[in-house]
């Protein structure tokens, strides 16, 4: 049953990846044609912040095919891991594209240059469209399997929607304003920029928490807690350690007995915990329970 469903999510991964990829191909080609022959600098930085996009879809891709690879000897808590890889270089490359564009808007306002041609913004509207919905579909589809590299890949569709409208905006005021308003679509450019970088620095705060093994929600931990007491004979939970690995929980707990029980019940019991946990939450993967005495006034209680 796991197995299918982990199938089944990097079935939908990879398709939401692909789609991507393959818009993202035809939107920077466009993009980059456009803004070359429209003489528009903020089309060029946007169809250079597409190309980014590319990568970062093939990044994504690969960063679920690894992460559904099953457990091997040097791995054997599987490779899970692979996927806030992939976000968190995709974040990194949503920082680093921003520093790009921001760097060609100032050249641009800094060395005067002719307005842009009416047909780029046409070709704009267009991007922001496909882009837009891209990016709903892509969250979306994130959000149900929570998957961070999909999540973030999503984002990464919003930042070039931003860019777009961005640049949109300058060439209008451009074409509105005549020479005089040359430059306005370099000060767009510039301030999708910083737009960019705040959602690069965002969303690479969860894939780096990931990384580094942070708690999950609170509610995981509780329904972890909750599914071991209902075995008898486990009297309280000392620790209780949850941590992520791609779309699967690892479990690491303490589960107080009975001190005079025999080492043969007491393995029953944390058989039981650990049956009853995967049970009541198909995510964890696996559940590792150590086994500590009851302190007295616990015993007393019971």
């Amino acid at each position: 049953m796991k197995a299918e469903i982990a199938r089944g999510r990097l079935k939908r991964s990879l398709r939401v990846t692909f789609i991507g990829l393959l818009m993202n191909t035809v939107l920077a080609a466009g993009k980059l044609v456009a803004g070359l022959l429209g003489h528009s600098h903020a089309l060029v930085a946007d169809a250079v912040e597409s190309m980014a996009d590319l990568f970062s879809s093939v990044i994504v891709w690969r960063g679920l095919v690894v992460a559904a690879e099953p457990e091997d000897e040097d791995h054997p808590y599987g490779h899970g891991k692979a996927e806030p890889i992939a976000g968190a270089l995709v974040a990194t490359m949503l920082i680093f594209a921003s520093v790009w564009i921001g760097f060609q808007a100032v050249t641009g306002l800094l060395n005067p240059h002719g307005g842009p041609a009416p047909f780029t913004l046409a070709v704009l509207i267009i991007v922001i469209l496909v882009k837009e919905l891209l990016f709903r579909y892509a969250r979306l589809a994130g959000a149900e399997m929570e998957n961070t590299a999909v999540s973030t890949d999503a984002w990464h569709h919003r930042s070039d929607a931003i860019t777009s409208f961005a640049a949109g905006i300058g060439i209008s005021v451009s074409l509105i304003g005549g020479e005089k308003y040359a430059r306005a679509d370099d000060v767009a450019a510039f301030v999708a920029a910083g737009i960019i970088a705040w959602n690069g620095v965002t969303l690479i705060r969860p894939a780096l928490n990931e990384l580094m093994d942070a708690s999950p929600e609170t509610e995981v931990t509780e329904r972890v807690r909750a599914s071991a007491r209902e075995i008898e004979g486990v009297q309280n939970i000392e620790k209780c350690l949850v941590r992520k690995m791609g779309y699967v929980y690892f479990v690491d707990m303490h589960v107080e007995v009975d001190p005079k029980m025999t080492v043969e019940n007491a393995h029953q019991i944390a058989h039981a915990v650990k049956d009853r946990v995967r049970k009541n939450i198909p995510r964890v993967r696996d559940v590792l329970v150590h086994i500590e005495p009851a302190k007295a006034p616990l015993l007393a209680r019971h």
